[in-house]
């Protein structure tokens, strides 16, 4: 039986998690203040079981990483060896503190986390839509309305086993190339969030302002727009991932 484990049990985890149970593939759950704050959750999802981020990582087939980025190094590189990774983890420095490497667009995000995980296979998925749209738009095989997510990676076959997961799950794939292409869907791209919100008007509203929250030190007031979502076509995703621009730290509303 096909198990998938999970370190972070946040919103996006838990939201693939639900998916994985519905697909009929064992969940393995692990966050960082232990099995026991879990206890609601595995129960809710009853196909799943709490654990340690090391014994997730050891029992699964695949590994979804959800975590911040501030916490990277903190992933169990030893028990990851060999795994395909799921990276779903974005970086936002009003968070994750400033990293000169992403900033400059030295680097990507997962191509960073992959230097701490070298012998995992890593696949960046599932960071370039809200939380709330996994389950509202994941569909069946072969239905009219599949939404598809990008990913990137520099294994090929651990792209095409992640992809193979994310089609039981219930979203078609379309690859954007090596994690060295992986900025096509980071944060406020042209693929991000926006193209599978019903309301992409409150979507960039929200985050203008989150970003003058930011710069005034206060909390922003409307809550983050929540819509059922927007089927989007592979055809319509590869267009996105070919011709967005990069955003470097600099160029984004909420940084």
């Amino acid at each position: 039986m096909a198990t998938l484990g999970f370190i972070g049990s946040g919103n996006i985890g838990t939201a693939v998690a639900r998916l994985a149970v519905a697909a009929g593939i064992d969940v393995v759950l692990s966050n960082s203040r232990g099995p026991e704050t879990l206890a609601e959750t595995v129960a809710e999802l009853g196909r799943a079981r709490a654990a340690t981020p090391e014994e997730a990582a050891r029992a699964g087939d695949w590994v979804v990483v959800s975590i911040p980025l501030a916490a990277y190094q903190r992933l169990p590189a030893a028990a990851l060896a060999g795994k395909v990774v799921l990276d779903t983890i974005n970086y936002y420095p009003m968070r994750d503190g400033h990293i000169e490497v992403l900033d400059s667009g030295k680097t990507t995000t997962s191509a960073l986390i992959q230097e701490h995980l070298a012998d995992a296979k890593l696949v960046k998925a599932f960071n370039s839509i809200s939380d709330h749209h996994i389950p509202s738009l994941a569909r069946p095989a072969g239905a009219a309305d599949r939404t598809a997510l990008p990913i990137a990676g520099d294994d090929p076959q651990a792209k095409a086993s992640a992809a193979d997961l994310i089609g039981r799950l219930g979203f078609d794939t379309v690859d954007a190339g090596p994690l060295a292409e992986s900025w096509r869907f980071e944060p406020e791209t042209d693929p991000y969030a926006v193209p599978y919100s019903a309301a992409p008007d409150a979507v960039r509203a929200f985050w203008a302002e989150v970003s003058e929250a930011l710069r005034s030190g206060t909390m922003p007031q409307t809550p983050p727009p929540v819509d059922a979502g927007v089927p989007l076509p592979a055809a319509q995703l590869r267009t996105l991932l070919a011709d967005t621009p990069r955003k470097l730290t600099a160029d984004r509303v909420v940084a």
